[in-house]
């Protein structure tokens, strides 16, 4: 009697083991290439990075300031004061607060605020302090803005104002907090959290503005939507 044949040979049973390493190998390439990736990109954010504060390369039409970080708007009302520029703009102030609550954190500065500067109390991200700050620039007809924030904060804030701006010349004005210049970032656990964390938004930006060239804006800004915008979403520094 003929006896059956075996139809599960051992090249046959051996082939979906191979299939899984070839996947594994393929998944482990992609990661390492895709860290690799990562890793050079976190380099290259990093040599963005001032470490020294700098006077501005030239004076302005006007300055803005994002809130969010230590000195950043003491140090734009120096730079309004030595007449870097006409006009400043802080943005990304907080609904409550006015110019009496920025004046007592930088002395002496009463009469420059009300005189000189504009407080934004709409924007609660770089994307919208970005599109406040288009708003008011047009509004004044100003060409040119000192663009004041944190050193870690300045490559997003660029991109997006660059994105926002395009007609307009930035001059960056990296704040370097004194944390940052007395110890070494990578000692810090925190400083290295705070700077991995700005890099994701950074790519995540940069993502999002060269698709948006390319016609597909997949994260639509609600403040670009609006037909109109509302009057009074730029508000005078001023007490009256």
């Amino acid at each position: 009697m003929d006896q059956s044949v075996d139809q599960h040979s051992p090249d046959t049973a051996a082939a979906p083991a191979r299939q899984c390493g070839v996947a594994r190998a393929l998944i482990v390439a992609v990661a390492a290439i895709a860290f690799v990736g990562a890793a050079f990109g976190f380099v290259a954010f990093l040599s963005q990075l001032r470490v020294a504060e700098l006077n501005p390369t030239s004076n302005a039409d006007g300055i803005v300031v994002l809130t969010g970080g230590s000195s950043r708007v003491s140090d734009a009302v120096e730079l309004l004061a030595k007449g870097y520029g006409k006009r400043l703009l802080i943005s990304g102030v907080h609904p409550t607060n006015g110019v009496n609550d920025i004046s007592r954190s930088v002395p002496d500065s009463q009469a420059l605020l009300d005189c000189c500067a504009d407080l934004d109390r709409s924007a609660v991200n770089t994307r919208s302090n970005a599109s406040e700050t288009r708003r008011w620039a047009h509004e004044r007809g100003f060409r040119s803005l000192i663009v004041v924030t944190s050193n870690y904060h300045m490559p997003r804030a660029i991109v997006e104002m660059s994105h926002a701006m395009p007609d307009i010349d930035l001059i960056p004005f990296a704040v370097v907090s004194d944390r940052w210049r007395d110890e070494p970032w990578w000692t810090n656990g925190a400083a290295m959290r705070l700077l991995l964390s700005e890099y994701v938004k950074y790519v995540a930006a940069e993502v999002r503005v060269r698709l948006a060239d390319l016609g597909l804006d997949l994260l639509p800004e609600a403040g670009d939507r609006r037909a109109a915008t509302p009057p009074g979403k730029t508000t005078k520094a001023s007490t009256s």
